[in-house]
C-alpha cells in the first residue's frame, strides 16, 4: 500500500479541489511546498502536525504550539513515524525548515 498523505488518511477535504474548500478554505499542508517530500509527503501532506492551520476534529487548528499535544497522541503522526522509521524527519527539524533556517 502506498503511503498517504494526511488529506488522504482523514477525508478532510481540505486538498485543493477538495469538497470542504468552500467550506473551511484550502488547507496550507497541501502549499507547505517547503515540506515537499519531508518523510514522503507530497508537500506538507507527511508533516501536517508542524504545519498551523490543519483540520482536527472538526476544527481548524491554531500555531503548533496550540496543537502539539493533540498531534503528538494522532494516529497519523505514529503511523508516518513507523513507516519512515531511521528515516522520520523530527519535529523540530521539520519546524525549523518551515522557519526558513535551514535551506
Amino acid at each position: 500500500m502506498a503511503k498517504e498523505n494526511c488529506w488522504e488518511f482523514f477525508k478532510c477535504g481540505r486538498q485543493p479541489g477538495g469538497d470542504k474548500v468552500a467550506e473551511l478554505g484550502e488547507c496550507p499542508v497541501a502549499y507547505s511546498f517547503i515540506t515537499h517530500r519531508v518523510n514522503n509527503g507530497i508537500n506538507g501532506g507527511r508533516t501536517c502536525w508542524a504545519v498551523a492551520g490543519t483540520l482536527c476534529g472538526g476544527q481548524i487548528q491554531g500555531s503548533f504550539v496550540d496543537k502539539v499535544k493533540g498531534c503528538a497522541s494522532c494516529d497519523f503522526f505514529h503511523i508516518v513515524k513507523r513507516e519512515e522509521g531511521g528515516n522520520f524527519v523530527k519535529t523540530q527539524e521539520i519546524i525549523i525548515k518551515i522557519r526558513g533556517e535551514v535551506k
